[in-house]
């Protein structure tokens, strides 16, 4: 299993954390997205190392952005 951890902005309500943990959910490999909606922190647990382009590509599809930090 591994584990990563990325910075979301621009989710500010329920529906939009939501929104992102099913279009990374639907990843290859994913098995479980946690949002702390508080803080943007979306960590996302898989079955192997992320392509960390793939999920800033998924999270920008979903109108949101990965931010550094």
């Amino acid at each position: 299993m591994s584990t990563s951890t990325y910075k979301v902005s621009g989710m500010t309500c329920g529906g939009c954390a939501g929104k992102v943990t099913t279009e990374i959910g639907k990843l290859a490999g994913v098995s479980s997205v946690d949002v702390e909606l508080a803080t943007g922190q979306v960590t996302v647990t898989s079955d192997g190392p992320l392509d960390d382009e793939r999920i800033r590509d998924v999270v920008e599809e979903a109108g949101y952005e990965v931010v550094a930090g």
